[in-house]
């Protein structure tokens, strides 16, 4: 069970995270949410709350069936979203973007390709999941099913969905998503973009776990961590 100094922490982190949003393109306005889990309760955003004037108490704790335990504002309007993630996934932390680049994307492409061989941190090639209204039960369904072995989906003429094991983790990962769709857009505007084929893939996982690449050197007293950007998911799958 997850004590209150634990759930003022997760407030106050899904405040710190949800300041950063517009700076990092991934969201304007009260746009995007994002949650933490905790035992049997969900931290998330509210809906309708400028992030500008989001403070610790304007967190939302909701149960795992979706039932309010804490809340003073109204849930994020994605809450079936995120607890369908939590529900399918080993997640604790998941965040919802409207980034741009993601969504000019999921408008004209059914899938995100290994245009760099990042990608293997989000599980593989990104998927697009067929427009479904915001806040239903079909948009939960068809987000779990484009995460089937990945840590990321793009969501149709809408934005993206994210999940970590710590909610530093899920927002890289969201601005990582954000990072690839910018680069292969620029490199279609430059011609057909070569794309990384499964075995280049599969040895680029391969040697970043022998190499533990991408970790710092571990000091004294402190935590042994994989690679951020192969930590906390699923083996990479890539199309045969």
């Amino acid at each position: 069970m997850h004590g209150a100094a634990e759930l003022q922490a997760a407030r106050e982190q899904l405040v710190k995270y949800s300041a950063r949003l517009a700076d990092d393109g991934l969201a304007v306005g009260a746009a995007g949410n994002m949650s933490v889990r905790l035992g049997d309760r969900v931290a998330i955003t509210p809906s309708g709350v400028r992030y500008d004037e989001l403070q610790p108490a304007d967190i939302c704790v909701v149960g795992l069936d979706g039932a309010e335990v804490e809340a003073r504002e109204t849930p994020s309007t994605e809450l079936p979203m995120h607890l369908a993630v939590y529900a399918a996934t080993g997640a604790a932390a998941v965040v919802h973007t409207h980034s741009a680049e993601v969504i000019a994307l999921s408008a004209s492409c059914d899938e995100l390709p290994a245009i760099h061989y990042a990608i293997t941190g989000l599980g593989g090639p990104v998927r697009v999941a067929e427009y479904t209204r915001f806040g239903s039960a079909g948009l939960a369904d068809a987000a779990v099913k484009a995460l089937d072995g990945r840590r990321a989906a793009i969501l149709q003429n809408h934005g993206s969905i994210c999940y970590g094991p710590t909610l530093t983790r899920a927002y890289d990962n969201a601005l990582l998503l954000e990072w690839l769709a910018r680069v292969y857009r620029l490199a279609r505007s430059y011609g057909d973009p070569r794309i990384l084929t499964r075995a280049e893939l599969d040895e680029v996982a391969a040697e970043a776990r022998r190499r533990r690449y991408g970790e710092r050197r571990q000091r004294p007293g402190t935590p042994s961590l994989e690679a951020p950007w192969l930590e906390g998911g699923p083996e990479p799958t890539f199309p045969e």
